[in-house]
């Protein structure tokens, strides 16, 4: 039996995952300040238990589609609980959050896109064997403004987020206007 400590630590990325819909959240202006802190704690929890067996560093795209995160027509459960939690419903969430959006919480590399037809965006990138808090290579940032630990992947494995760009798109892309959310 693998343990988090043996397998890698999953924090980060759920701490990526989750800042970025709480973000959604305090925006619309509808939350205070308490049930952000709240919705926050929980989603990282309910994330963190749901994600304990379907963790593999060394194969990040393994269990890819189990940890991603989807609203379209229907609420992601686990952030429907959440929100329950904070006492919203899943008709004020589907309010607060984007009505399509999708984000894939895998092993270095936490990555969303809102719509269909969206672009793939970047929260969160580490390299395999980075220690959270050590210093970056020169020239590395965050397209996203994310103060984590960000690096090109490693060439050896190709990312999920560029599986799916190759091969997964089965439409044109459309342009969207996007807009950047900051705490």
């Amino acid at each position: 039996m693998h343990t988090l400590c043996a397998r890698g630590t999953m924090k980060q990325e759920i701490n990526a995952a989750v800042g970025f819909l709480s973000r959604f959240l305090r925006v619309k202006g509808h939350v205070n300040d308490r049930q952000v802190q709240t919705f926050n704690q929980s989603l990282q929890d309910i994330l963190a238990e749901q994600y304990k067996h379907h963790w593999f560093p060394d194969r990040p795209c393994k269990g890819s589609g189990y940890r991603c995160i989807r609203i379209n027509h229907k609420m992601d459960p686990l952030v429907g609980q959440a929100g329950q939690r904070i006492g919203l419903t899943i008709q004020q969430l589907y309010l607060l959050l984007p009505s399509e959006l999708t984000l894939w919480v895998d092993p270095f590399e936490v990555s969303y896109r809102i719509g269909e037809d969206g672009s793939i965006c970047v929260l969160y990138e580490s390299q395999p064997g980075v220690v959270v808090g050590a210093p970056v290579a020169a020239g590395a940032s965050s397209p996203s403004g994310n103060s984590g630990p960000v690096s090109p992947m490693v060439d050896s494995h190709i990312s999920c987020k560029e599986e799916m760009m190759v091969l997964g798109r089965s439409s044109p892309s459309k342009a969207y206007n996007m807009m950047t959310v900051s705490s």
